[in-house]
């Protein structure tokens, strides 16, 4: 399994989007259990698909760089 063995570096600007995305479940898993933050499920699911899409783009991109190099 090479996939797990490729390495990449990130920019700060870049891991923001990533820890974004990571905010943004861990919300909805609390908000799946607290009716305070169910008011807001909504706008945070369209984050999180945003997050998990620009993130993965992101990685994907890093690593074709890197092995075109």
């Amino acid at each position: 399994m090479n996939f797990f063995k490729i390495k990449t570096t990130w920019s700060n600007a870049e891991l923001i989007i990533l820890k974004l995305c990571i905010a943004s479940a861990y919300i909805l898993v609390g908000a799946y259990f607290h009716s305070f933050v169910g008011n807001y499920y909504i706008p945070l699911i369209v984050l999180f698909s945003v997050t998990v899409i620009w993130s993965v783009y992101l990685w994907v991109s890093k690593m074709r760089s890197d092995n075109k190099s």
